[in-house]
C-alpha cells in the first residue's frame, strides 16, 4: 500500500472540520471517504476498509473511544484521534484501545496531514518488519517475538497496541542502551523533529503499564532505555 493509494476514513460531527480535512487529505493525493457520528464510522469502516482512520473523539451515538475500540476489534488499523481533550488520562483511554496518535483541537491542517503520512509509513515499516522474519528476544522477563508481534512478561502474554509493540521493539534492539527522544521520534513515529514527544511521553506511560514501569527506564533530559 503506497501512500497515494491510501484509503482514509474522516470521522468528525462538525461538518466543516470534516469536509476541511476531507478537501486537504484529497488534495495531498489520498482517496477520503467521511463519517459524522459513532454508528456510521462503524459502518463506514466496513463498507470502505480504509488503511487508516482520522477520528474525532467526541461524537453522536457514541464516542470516538467506543468507535476506536470496535474497528480494532475487526482489524488492526492506525488511528489519529482528534481531541478537544488535554487531559492526559483521556488521551490514555484512546491509546489503551488501539489508537496510535492524537492531534489536539484546535489544529492545523498540515500538521494532520504529517501525522497521517508517519503512521503510513510507520506500518509500511511494520510490514517490512515482520517480511524479515524479525526473531524472538528474551530480555529478563520480558520475551518479544517479532514475527508475531507477541508479547510475554512472566509467561503472561500482554497486549499491546501496534506502536507501543513497535516503541518496544526499538528499544529492545539495544537493551540498556538509552535512546533519546528524537531518535526513538525518527524511528518509530518517521518525524524528522522532535515537535511530537509529548506524544512520545505518553505512549511510554502506557506502555509502562502494560510491561512493567521498572523495564523502561527514563534518562531525564535524554530519552529512555529499556531494562532487562
Amino acid at each position: 500500500m503506497s501512500e497515494p493509494d491510501a484509503r482514509l476514513l474522516v470521522v468528525e460531527d462538525d461538518p466543516t472540520i470534516n469536509q476541511a480535512l476531507t478537501d486537504r487529505l484529497v488534495a495531498e493525493g489520498f482517496v477520503v471517504h467521511q463519517a459524522y457520528d459513532g454508528p456510521g464510522a462503524v459502518a463506514a469502516f466496513a463498507d470502505h476498509r480504509p488503511d487508516l482512520v482520522v477520528l474525532d473523539v467526541m461524537l453522536p451515538g457514541f464516542d470516538g473511544v467506543e468507535v476506536c475500540r470496535r474497528i480494532q476489534a475487526d482489524r488492526p488499523v492506525p488511528v489519529l484521534m482528534l481531541t478537544a481533550r488535554t487531559e492526559e488520562t483521556d488521551v490514555l483511554v484512546g491509546l489503551g484501545v488501539g489508537a496510535d496518535d492524537y492531534v489536539t483541537k484546535p489544529f492545523r491542517m498540515r500538521e494532520v496531514v504529517a501525522r497521517v503520512r508517519a503512521l503510513l509509513r510507520r506500518v509500511e515499516r511494520a510490514r517490512e518488519l515482520a517480511d524479515d522474519g524479525a526473531g524472538q528476544m528474551v530480555i529478563g522477563s520480558l520475551t518479544i517475538d517479532g514475527a508475531t508481534r507477541r508479547v510475554h512478561v512472566d509467561g503472561a502474554e500482554v497486549h499491546l497496541t501496534p506502536l507501543e509493540f513497535d516503541l518496544l521493539l526499538t528499544l529492545a534492539a539495544d537493551p540498556g542502551t538509552v535512546r533519546s527522544r528524537e531518535d526513538l521520534m525518527r524511528e518509530v513515529w518517521g518525524w524528522s523533529d522532535a515537535h511530537g514527544t509529548r506524544t512520545l511521553d505518553t505512549h511510554v506511560k502506557a506502555l509502562r503499564a502494560k510491561v512493567g514501569a521498572e523495564r523502561v527506564r527514563t534518562v531525564h533530559g535524554v530519552g529512555y532505555a529499556l531494562q532487562g
